[in-house]
């Protein structure tokens, strides 16, 4: 089966929410309900091309899981304009469906999409503790700390499953104080967190400390194995933990595999 028709044909339990991880920080998260939300897909190897001009090597090193044809999803929620975030390419490919699909979004993402051509009724701008309905989804908006000047309105997402789990996706972001500050009431179960400190992000003492003062259940690395130069073993992140003891929450995805996650277990498939 390929994973579009998985994705598709994947039955959510009650309480429960299904997330497969697509490479770098993207996401896709099903719902008991059915509703699904894409988060940061980067689906081409559009990086390629930037790195060559900057003398970064940025090719991909794993093939993308799906094309962009085939992210079948109800919402894109997109944390920044970064091309390995708002993928060009993949949007382009998601548009040229003519599926119907509503987008939540920072500032500067919303101008970077304009001129991809997306359009003003496809688009609900957000930002920090903004809250979003997405069916039995509720979708909270994060503050993130970016890395320079070029895009300022970095986010977050916490999602919230009705009856289920709560899973904060830091996006790209430094540490500071506030990330804890402002996710604390949510009370998130799992964390997951960027781990690639190349580029000013967390890196894994950083993400293991964020995930040690929420206090979470399960901690999900993401933001590694894509460039050669943008990437750390994940591994890093469980050795981190220890220092906190917290190993045992520590769940490692391969891309384009998925996990079924509650609050009270865990099945990876």
């Amino acid at each position: 089966m390929s994973l579009a028709s998985d994705i598709r044909e994947a039955h959510v339990p009650s309480g429960s929410v299904r997330l497969w991880w697509l490479g770098q920080a993207g996401f896709l998260l099903k719902s008991a309900g059915g509703k699904v939300l894409a988060i940061d897909p980067y689906l081409t190897d559009t990086c390629s091309a930037i790195g060559k001009k900057i003398g970064v090597r940025m090719d991909r090193l794993v093939p993308p899981p799906l094309l962009p044809a085939e992210l079948e999803c109800d919402c894109l929620a997109l944390t920044h304009s970064h091309p390995d975030h708002l993928d060009p390419e993949t949007f382009k490919g998601i548009q040229e469906t003519g599926r119907a699909i509503s987008i939540i979004a920072p500032p500067e993402t919303i101008a970077a999409l304009q001129k991809l051509g997306a359009t003003d009724d496809q688009m609900e701008m957000t930002w920090p503790n903004k809250v979003h309905r997405l069916g039995d989804l509720e979708i909270r908006t994060t503050l993130g700390i970016p890395m320079c000047e070029d895009d300022l309105t970095h986010v977050g997402f916490i999602v919230k499953a009705d009856g289920g789990p709560t899973i904060y996706f830091t996006g790209d972001t430094s540490y500071h104080e506030i990330l804890a500050i402002q996710a604390k009431p949510s009370r998130p179960d799992i964390l997951v967190t960027v781990i690639n400190g190349t580029f000013r992000n967390l890196g894994p003492g950083e993400a293991a400390r964020l995930a040690h003062e929420l206090n979470v259940q399960t901690v999900i690395p993401c933001h590694y194995g894509m460039f050669a130069d943008n990437t750390l073993p994940p591994d890093l992140l469980r050795t981190n933990l220890l220092m906190f003891g917290m190993m045992d929450r520590y769940l490692e995805l391969q891309c384009g595999e998925s996990v079924t996650l509650s609050v009270s277990n865990i099945s990876q498939t």
